[in-house]
C-alpha cells in the first residue's frame, strides 16, 4: 500500500465536541470500569489511533512497548498529530487532542473513512487517567515534545529538534490511585494486538514486555485467510484452504473466511472495525442465518440430508466451524454498539447486508466445489445424530435421577450454607485427600467432592460419551448448572467457587487439566464469569529445630531468608549499627539494586559503570542539555574502562547530548536521556539512596561474637545470602496427603491466609491452541511443543 503523506491532516480536521473534567471523577462511565478491562482499554485507545492511520493508508509500523515499571509506550509512523494552532481552542492541535474530551481527527468524516476507537472518546481520556504522559511528534521535520501529569500540561508543546522520521510516540503510566491494578496482562494484550494484524493489511506491530524480555512481531499478509488458519493450527482439517468470501455492499466491506476441523466446538470470531465484537450482534445473526440455510439448502438440493428431511440446525452445522467476519463500517453511517464495553454490534442493516453477500458467494462456492460442500454436509449431519444420541442419553440419566440436583451424588460432603455467593465446592484428587479435606473444612461453606482417577478427557470424546463417565456426571450433577446448549444455565450453579486442589507431582498436574479442559470446552461461561479457582499449596515447608513454617512461593521464600539474616546477624558501618528491620529494608534495597543491575546488564550497559553512575547525583533532561556535563561522565567511563572510546554527540531530535561509548566484549551503547528515562535506571537510582551508606570499602559483619570484614555493599549481600539458609531445612512441598487436616485448613482452605489462583482466559486464540495440542488426537504438534519448550521447565521433579 503507498504511504499518504496525509497533508490535509492539519488543525481544522480536529473536531471537539467536550471536555475532560468528569474523567477522574467518574472513569467508569468513560472506560467501562476500573478493573483490569478499563486498564487494558488505555492501551486499545492509543493503538487504535494508529490502526486507524494504517487504516487510512498513512503508517506501516506500530510498536508497543511495557516497561518493568507498567508504563507503555506506544509509536507509529504515521502522519502525527498536528501541532499547527487551534484557533476555536486556543491552542495547539496537540493539546486539543490530549485534554479535550471527543476531540480527534475520527470526529471529522473526511479525515478517517473508517476508525474504530474506545467510544472515540480519544486519547485525552488515557492522559486523564495516567500518573503522566509524555508525548513526541515526528511531523514536516521537526521534533515536537510535550508532558502532562493526571490530564494536565506541565510545558508548552516545545519544538525541541528536526527529523526526518514522520508519526507520534506516547509514553504513559496509568494511575494506581484510579485502577484497581497497574499491572498488564501479556496475554491479553497479545490476543489484541494479534486481531489487529490479521485485520489490518500492510502493518507491521511490534510487541515488547521487558518485563518478561519477551518481544513478539505480528505481521499478516492474508487477512482473516491467515486468522483462520491461525485459529486451526493445532487441528485436523476437513479442507486444505479456508473459504474466502469478500464483498462490499451499501459501502460496508465484508471479509469473512471459514473452515472446517473434525472438532466437537465452534470457534466464529466476529469483529467490526477492528473490534473484538465477542457477544456477536447483527453481523454475525447474518453470517449465521445464511451458514444454517446455504448448508440445508445444498443437502436438500442433493438429496443428501435423508435422515433429517426437515433440514439440520444452526448448532449442528456450527460445530468444527472455524471462521472470522470482519466487517467495515463507514464513519457516514455510524457505528452501534450496545453496552459500554463495545462488545456487541447494533446497526440493524448489518444483519441483511452479511446474510445477503454470504447467501450468494458460500451458495456459488459449494456448486463449485461439491467435494468440500459434501464433507461440512456430512460433518453437519453427523454432529446432528450426535446432538439426537445425546439428548437421549441425557433424558436417560434423568430418569434415573443422575443428573437431578435432588439427587446429589453421595460423594459430595455438601456445606450448610445456602446462598451460592457464598459457598465453595473443592473438587479434591483423591479419596485420602478427600477424607483430609473433609476432616479440615468449614463445612458452613465449604463443600468437598473427592475425584476416583483421571476423569474423561473432553478433548477427544463427544457429548454423549462424556455424559456416560460417571465422575463427570458426578460433576455436573455437584455443580447443578445442567450441561450442553439448551440445558446449560450458569444462574443454577450452586457455589460461586469452584477450587480444582490436585497435588504438585505429575498425576495431579494431569488431573487439573483434565478438570480445565472439561470447563474451557464444556463450561466456558463459569470461567469468563470469575468463578474458577485452583488452590495454592505452600510451595515450601522450612523447619528450624521443631517450628515448621509454609511459604506459599520463590519470593516469599527470599523474603523470609533476608529476615532471618536480619535477625541473626549485625552489620555494622561508620560505627553505625543495623540489626533487624533497618538490616532487612537494606538488604531489601541491596536484593532491587542487584535485581536492576542484572536487567540493565542485559541491555548492553557494563556493570562497573552502571554502579559508578549510580551512586551519583541524578540525571533528568536538563543534566543532558550541558555539554560539560557529559565531559565529566566521559572521564569517568575512561577511567574505568582505559580501552574504552567515548565520544559525545549532540541530538538534533530532541536538542540535547550524549555519549557514545564503546567498549570491548560489549554493545556499542549510549549514555542520555533515553538511558536515564529507563525504569530499570530509575529503580536502581532511587536503591541507592538507601544503599548509599553501605558504599564504603570497610563493612564489618557480626554474629554470635564472630567478626568478619567485607569490602563492598555486593560482598556483603553475597556473603549474607549464603549464610541466609543456616539452621533451616528447606524442602518442596509436594502432595496434599502430606498435610494433615488442620495443616491443610491452615494453609490451603482458610480464606483469611491462603492463596487462590483465579482461572482467566486472557488470550482465547492460544488457550484454545494450547488445549487442543496438548489434549487432543494429534501426536506430531505435541511432540512439537514439547520439544520447542523442554528448556522453559523449572521444577521438574513435579
Amino acid at each position: 500500500m503507498p504511504i499518504n503523506d496525509g497533508s490535509d491532516y492539519t488543525a481544522e480536521s480536529i473536531k471537539v465536541l467536550g471536555g475532560l473534567e468528569a474523567v477522574r471523577k467518574r472513569p467508569a462511565m468513560y472506560i467501562g470500569t476500573t478493573g483490569p478491562m478499563g486498564l487494558h482499554h488505555l492501551i486499545y485507545e492509543v493503538v487504535d489511533n494508529s490502526i486507524d492511520e494504517a487504516q487510512a493508508g498513512f503508517a506501516t509500523e506500530i510498536e508497543i512497548v511495557i516497561h518493568i515499571d507498567n508504563s507503555v509506550t506506544v509509536t507509529d509512523n504515521g502522519r502525527g498529530i498536528p501541532v499547527d494552532w487551534h484557533k476555536e481552542e486556543n491552542k495547539s492541535a496537540a493539546e486539543v487532542v490530549m485534554t479535550i474530551l471527543h476531540a480527534g481527527g475520527k470526529f471529522d468524516t473526511g479525515a478517517y473513512k473508517v476508525s474504530g476507537g474506545l467510544h472515540g472518546v480519544g486519547v485525552s481520556v488515557v492522559n486523564a487517567l495516567s500518573e503522566h504522559l509524555d508525548l513526541e511528534i515526528w511531523r514536516d521535520g521537526k521534533v515536537y515534545t510535550q508532558s502532562y501529569v493526571r490530564g494536565e500540561p506541565t510545558t508548552e508543546l516545545e519544538e525541541v529538534g528536526k527529523t526526518e522520521k514522520r508519526g507520534t510516540k506516547i509514553t504513559f503510566k496509568p494511575d494506581a490511585t484510579i485502577f484497581e491494578s497497574t499491572e498488564f496482562s501479556h496475554d491479553i494484550l497479545a490476543q489484541r494486538l494479534r486481531e489487529l494484524a490479521y485485520l489490518t493489511r500492510d502493518v507491521t506491530i511490534h510487541f515488547v514486555d521487558e518485563r518478561t524480555e519477551k518481544t513478539q512481531i505480528f505481521k499478516s499478509e492474508g487477512g482473516v485467510v491467515s486468522f483462520v488458519k491461525y485459529l486451526n493450527q493445532s487441528k485436523t482439517v476437513l479442507h486444505p484452504e479456508p473459504i474466502y468470501i469478500h464483498g462490499e455492499r451499501s459501502g460496508v466491506i465484508i471479509d469473512l473466511a471459514i473452515q472446517y476441523n473434525d472438532t466437537y466446538s465452534e470457534n466464529v470470531q466476529s469483529f467490526a472495525n477492528s473490534i473484538n465484537t465477542k457477544e456477536g450482534g447483527t453481523h454475525l445473526s447474518g453470517f449465521r442465518s445464511a451458514l444454517t440455510r446455504t448448508i440445508n439448502n445444498y443437502g436438500q438440493k442433493y438429496n443428501l440430508l435423508k435422515d433429517f428431511k426437515e433440514g439440520i440446525s444452526g448448532e449442528d452445522v456450527r460445530e468444527g466451524c472455524v471462521a472470522v467476519l470482519a466487517v467495515l463500517i463507514p464513519n457516514s453511517m455510524q457505528l452501534q454498539f450496545e453496552g459500554q464495553t463495545k462488545s456487541k454490534l447494533g446497526n440493524s442493516e448489518m444483519k441483511g447486508l452479511v446474510e445477503s453477500l454470504v447467501n450468494e458467494k458460500l451458495g456459488e462456492f459449494f456448486e463449485e466445489t461439491p467435494a468440500v460442500a459434501e464433507k461440512i454436509v456430512f460433518k453437519s449431519l453427523e454432529a446432528a445424530r450426535a446432538r439426537e444420541a445425546a439428548r437421549k442419553a441425557k433424558e436417560l440419566t434423568r430418569r434415573k435421577g443422575a443428573l437431578e440436583i435432588d439427587s446429589l451424588p453421595g460423594k459430595l460432603a455438601d456445606c450448610q450454607e445456602k446462598d451460592p455467593g457464598q459457598c465453595e465446592l473443592y473438587l479434591v484428587e483423591g479419596e485420602s485427600a478427600g477424607g483430609s479435606a473433609k476432616q479440615g473444612r468449614d463445612r458452613r461453606f465449604q463443600a468437598i467432592l473427592p475425584l476416583k482417577g483421571k476423569i474423561l478427557n473432553v478433548e477427544k470424546a463427544r457429548f454423549d460419551k462424556m455424559l456416560s463417565n460417571a465422575e463427570i456426571r458426578t460433576m455436573i450433577t455437584a455443580l447443578g448448572t445442567g450441561i450442553g446448549s439448551e440445558d446449560f444455565n450458569a444462574a443454577k450453579l450452586r457455589y460461586h467457587r469452584i477450587i480444582i486442589m490436585t497435588d504438585a507431582d505429575v498425576d495431579g498436574s494431569h488431573i487439573r487439566t483434565l478438570i480445565l479442559t472439561f470447563f474451557f470446552r464444556q463450561m466456558p461461561e463459569l470461567i469468563e464469569r470469575g468463578h474458577l479457582y485452583i488452590a495454592q499449596p505452600p510451595l515450601y515447608k522450612i523447619k528450624k529445630g521443631k517450628k515448621e513454617l509454609y511459604i506459599k512461593d520463590d519470593r516469599e521464600l527470599e523474603k523470609h531468608l533476608l529476615r532471618n539474616i536480619a535477625e541473626e546477624y549485625t552489620v555494622v558501618v561508620n560505627a553505625k549499627e543495623y540489626t533487624g528491620d533497618p538490616l532487612f529494608h537494606a538488604l531489601s534495597r541491596m536484593s532491587e539494586a542487584e535485581s536492576m543491575i542484572k536487567k540493565l546488564e542485559k541491555r548492553g550497559y557494563p556493570t562497573s559503570i552502571i554502579e559508578q553512575l549510580a551512586s551519583e547525583r541524578a540525571m533528568d533532561k536538563k543534566f543532558f542539555q550541558e555539554e560539560k556535563n557529559l565531559e565529566v561522565i566521559k572521564e569517568k567511563v575512561l577511567k574505568i574502562h582505559k580501552e574504552a572510546t567515548a565520544v559525545i554527540n549532540h541530538d538534533p531530535e530532541h536538542g540535547l547530548y550524549e555519549l557514545d561509548v564503546k567498549i570491548k566484549n560489549y554493545r556499542q551503547f549510549k549514555l542520555s536521556w533515553s538511558f536515564a528515562s529507563l525504569p530499570e535506571w530509575v529503580r536502581l537510582h532511587d536503591a541507592f539512596r538507601f544503599v548509599s551508606e553501605f558504599l564504603v570499602s570497610k563493612i564489618m559483619v557480626q554474629e554470635n561474637g564472630n567478626r568478619e570484614e567485607v569490602s563492598s555493599w555486593k560482598e556483603l549481600f553475597r556473603i549474607l545470602q549464603q549464610s541466609s539458609k543456616k539452621g533451616l531445612t528447606i524442602t518442596r512441598y509436594k502432595g496434599l496427603g502430606e498435610m494433615d487436616p488442620e495443616q491443610l485448613w491452615d494453609t490451603t482452605m482458610n480464606p483469611e491466609v491462603r492463596t487462590l489462583l483465579q482461572v482467566k482466559i486472557e488470550d482465547a486464540y492460544e488457550a484454545d491452541n494450547i488445549f487442543s495440542t496438548l489434549m487432543g488426537e494429534e501426536v506430531d504438534p505435541r511432540k512439537t511443543f514439547i520439544t520447542e519448550h523442554a528448556l522453559e521447565v523449572r521444577n521438574l521433579d513435579v
